[in-house]
């Protein structure tokens, strides 16, 4: 019988041991807690959203939306270009067309997958202090994801490796406000048929947070569940009844559902692990223009993917995805943080609420550098992922050129800005304490607060200590080399890495999965499917 292994962030060194809680503690215990309160540890472990989710369109319109995109599958259906997902559709009751591919499907059956969809998904990851809760009311925050490239101030801009993407599952796994592994890379060094079992092999002994699996067909996929199975010691039935990994879906805006992606919804589905099933309407190009345009055709991809999923085995968990904005008129290229990518984020929050599922936004910028642009999109979609109410953020850290590279300085940059949210989504005191009147009556008009009492007690642990922002003045911070954001962020990336330990059990993962890959590679791997 399989046991989730529980480490416990009481200590340092992450193990709690019984004997600490007892009724009498040893004076020894007593000062080491003391010692520990005197030290600021934030708590950025499964979060919550405390901001009131912000509307961008009144009820009636997210209603009509809602109800449009219903028409949309219903009257004009998508394509859908893998022959066993339209078998699964016709067998529900749509309606197919297999010389044109064409499905559509009632919105009877779109509302009965919603009404079996769970609200609630509770992802394992590699001990449960890594455990997460995916619902509406949580946040979770992932590093940029797909690039092909990756950049940083040393290398410059070069097609991504194995080797980068190590480099950043190490990072990931050394901040607790990013809080799943992703695809932040493709390892083009590794062949395709190959590069599957490097990259899990790679989350699984480099860290323990919440595993990506790629939906490239059903082998590689397969490959993968195998090797979540090996390294977490489960069996098949205990690997089905939990979510132990996820996959991004991404529709071909716009009305058009692929072969690999039809096909990594049902492998996920029946698997019982999650999708997040992710439309990318850019308004103007694969999108109308208009925003609620974009939201409704947005809406009827993600419900059709959805409704997949439900029709291969109800219950099956699935994220509700959005990713809209829109393009740049003279160029064409895609825009991020701009008013129209927030305002669709808003009202992508609107449209999850109203069916009640989980859902994911996109942060990212179109920067091609780390500097006040990349910035100031990344922060203005953060903002708006925030104010929605999404429960994943993807593309949060690191995200460059609209998604064509990550940049090693700005996901630590980004990483600030996360942390800050993070420690916005705390609960602010208010208790006598905390109002200080007599710290007030202590202090004579014109006078100052940094000796007393109530400020000696407090000034280490009282405010957010900054990541990457330097709060010296101009003398000490020419003295100090004149560095810039990212010039620091670059030598902090370096020591993450540098100091980065290895996991509990990374060697034994390592074994139990490592012959497999070595069988599964002598065999000729598994083509991707296209």
């Amino acid at each position: 019988m399989y046991v989730h292994k529980c480490f416990s962030q009481g200590t340092e060194d992450g193990d709690m041991d019984d004997t600490i809680v007892r009724e009498k503690r040893s004076g020894r215990t007593r000062m080491r807690e003391a010692q520990a309160l005197a030290t600021r540890r934030p708590d950025y472990h499964s979060l919550r959203n405390s901001f009131q989710p912000q509307p961008a369109f009144s009820d009636d319109e997210i209603g009509n939306i809602h109800r449009t995109a219903l028409r949309v599958l219903e009257e004009l259906g998508l394509r859908v270009l893998l022959p066993e997902a339209r078998a699964i559709f016709r067998s529900a009751g749509a309606i197919v067309d297999e010389d044109s591919q064409m499905v559509r499907i009632g919105r009877d059956i779109v509302e009965e997958a919603l009404a079996s969809a769970p609200r609630r998904i509770d992802a394992r990851a590699g001990t449960c202090a890594r455990d997460l809760v995916l619902e509406l009311g949580t946040m979770t925050f992932l590093a940029g994801c797909g690039a092909p490239n990756v950049t940083d101030l040393d290398r410059g801009r070069r097609p991504g490796s194995l080797a980068d993407y190590e480099a950043l599952t190490k990072l990931v796994q050394s901040f607790d406000v990013l809080y799943m592994q992703g695809p932040y890379v493709e390892a083009q060094d590794v062949d395709v048929r190959f590069r599957h079992y490097d990259v899990l092999r790679a989350q699984l002994t480099l860290s323990d947070k919440f595993a990506y699996v790629f939906a490239r067909g059903t082998p590689q996929t397969e490959d993968s569940f195998e090797m979540i199975r090996l390294a977490r010691g489960l069996t098949a039935s205990e690997f089905e009844n939990d979510a132990w990994c996820y996959t991004v879906i991404n529709t071909n805006s716009p009305r058009q559902l692929d072969v690999p992606m039809a096909q990594g919804i049902i492998d996920f589905a029946r698997a019982g692990q999650v999708s997040i099933i992710t439309p990318f309407c850019l308004a103007g190009a694969m999108a109308p223009i208009t925003v609620a345009g974009a939201l409704a055709l947005q809406h009827a991809e993600a419900l059709a993917g959805i409704t997949l999923a439900q029709l291969c085995r109800k219950g099956a968990p699935v994220v509700y995805g959005s990713f809209s904005s829109n393009v740049d008129m003279k160029s064409g290229s895609p825009a991020f943080g701009t008013p129209e990518h927030v305002r669709a984020t808003l009202g992508a929050g609107q449209l999850a609420r109203l069916i009640g599922l989980p859902w994911r936004s996109g942060g990212g910028s179109a920067a091609n550098v780390n500097d006040a642009q990349a910035a100031h999109e990344t922060q203005f979609a953060l903002w708006g992922s925030v104010l929605a109410g999404a429960t994943i953020c993807i593309h949060a850290a690191g995200w460059l050129e609209g998604g064509l590279s990550v940049s090693f300085e700005k996901l630590i940059t980004d990483i600030e800005a996360l942390q800050t949210v993070a420690e916005l989504f705390m609960p602010a005191a208010a208790n006598e304490a905390e109002i200080a009147f007599e710290a007030i009556a202590d202090v004579p008009p014109g006078g100052h607060f940094f000796s007393t009492a109530h400020t000696m007690e407090r000034y280490r642990t009282a405010f957010y200590q900054p990541l990457v922002a330097d709060l010296s003045n101009f003398g000490n911070w020419t003295a100090a080399g004149s560095k810039t954001a990212s010039e620091r962020a670059n030598a902090i990336w370096k020591r993450v890495i540098e100091e980065y330990r290895p996991i509990a059990d990374a060697e034994d993962i390592a074994a139990r999965i490592d012959g497999f890959i070595a069988r599964r590679k002598a065999e000729g791997g598994a083509e991707a499917v296209s």
